[in-house]
Formats: C-alpha cells, sequence, structure tokens
C-alpha cells in the first residue's frame, strides 16, 4: 500500500544500534497532516487524498485558501500537498496522518528542495578539472573550450556551463527509517535528505524496495 507524509527537516544526529555501531540519522518532523480534501475517480478522474501540515494564521491565508480550509473544517495549513493513493478508503477529510504510518526498517523516497548555491563556475558545478597553476598560463578555472568557431560557429545547446546551481526538486531513493518517535511525531532516517534545516520534505514508501 502506498503511503506518504509531509515533514520539516530538523537536522542530523546519529544513534546506536544493539550492536554499538553508530548509525548517522536525518531528524524528521513528520506531522501530523491533515486531509483537506479527497479526490475520488467517480468525480475526479483519479484517486488522490490532499493534505495540510503546520498551522499558519488565518491573515496569512488568502480567501479562496480560506475557505477552501473551512469547508473541510481544518485550521490554515502552510504546507498543502496532494498524493496520489490506489486506495483511499481509510482515509476522511479532518482526519489525521501521523509518524507512525511508517515502521522501522522500512525503505523510503525523501524529495525536498536541495541547498542554493548561487551563481558557481563549472568546475563546483560541473566538477571539471582546472588548469595548470604554474608557468604563467593564467587560465586556471575558466570555463575552456566552448567548441569549433568555424563550423559550427555556435554552442550547442545542454553544454555544461557556469550557472545557477542547486535550489531544485531532488529526490533521494532507497533510504532507510531506523526509528519512529509517534509521541513527538519524529522519524529518523538513515544518512542525509535534501535541503536545508528547517525545509518541508515529502517522505513516501520507496519505488525502488
Amino acid at each position: 500500500m502506498k503511503k506518504a507524509i509531509l515533514g520539516r527537516k530538523l537536522g542530523m544526529t546519529q544513534v546506536f544500534d544493539e550492536s554499538g555501531k553508530v548509525i548517522p540519522v536525518t531528524v524528521v518532523e513528520a506531522g501530523p497532516c491533515v486531509v483537506t480534501q479527497k479526490k475520488t475517480e467517480e468525480k475526479d478522474g483519479y484517486n488522490a487524498i490532499q493534505v495540510g501540515f503546520e498551522n499558519i494564521r488565518e491573515k496569512l491565508v488568502n480567501k479562496p485558501k480560506k475557505g477552501h480550509f473551512a469547508k473541510a473544517g481544518v485550521s490554515a495549513k502552510r504546507i498543502v500537498k496532494e498524493f496520489r493513493l490506489e486506495n483511499i478508503e481509510g482515509y476522511e477529510v479532518g482526519s489525521e496522518i501521523k509518524a507512525d504510518i511508517f515502521e522501522a526498517g522500512e525503505k523510503v523516497d525523501v524529495s525536498g528542495v536541495s541547498k542554493g548555491k548561487g551563481f558557481q563556475g563549472t568546475i563546483k558545478r560541473w566538477n571539471f578539472s582546472r588548469g595548470p597553476m604554474s608557468h604563467g598560463s593564467k587560465y586556471h578555472r575558466g570555463v575552456g573550450s566552448m567548441g569549433a568557431s568555424s563550423d559550427p560557429s555556435r554552442t550547442f545547446k545542454n553544454k555544461k556551463m557556469p550557472g545557477h546551481m542547486g535550489h531544485r526538486n531532488t529526490t533521494v531513493l532507497n533510504l532507510e527509517v531506523v526509528k519512529i518517535m509517534p509521541e513527538k511525531n519524529v522519524i529518523l532516517i538513515k544518512g542525509g535528505i535534501p535541503g536545508p534545516n528547517k525545509g518541508y520534505v515529502v517522505i513516501r514508501n520507496t519505488v525502488k524496495a
């Protein structure tokens, strides 16, 4: 069965397993999320649930969203996301989804917006090699050849060049859930996940188990 939840990355720490081995983990505040809408195949053409995460003041919400939350009978939410699921019978509008939908040992995919690194050169952005640092070459971290000048007299599309790096939707696949702390709505996930601390993430069960 497909499962998904919204969360907020809190940071990284480490835990010890039964044999005393150190496991690096990312701490994620997962939920509680509230179901704000159900979409059915008969009415909308597909099955999905819309969930909201993290309460905000009503003055921060525009009128259409305010009416949408009022219709669902829930408080205003900061993040709203839709999850397509095969079976949505277990979910009702207003019901909560908590961290305990996952179990320790499960494999998950985590999606988020990666850290933005601004405008970067080709060495940092694409792992290009630098030029010689001695003998007066005066060409150290340059882009290098752009291609032939006479034919085709242009730079090909998709050439790796300097530009904006990071701040992109990123998914890390097949991570392991190390521990669930339902009383604190916290999930500990082995390894690193996309984005900065306090960034929002989506946790789904993995597609490549």
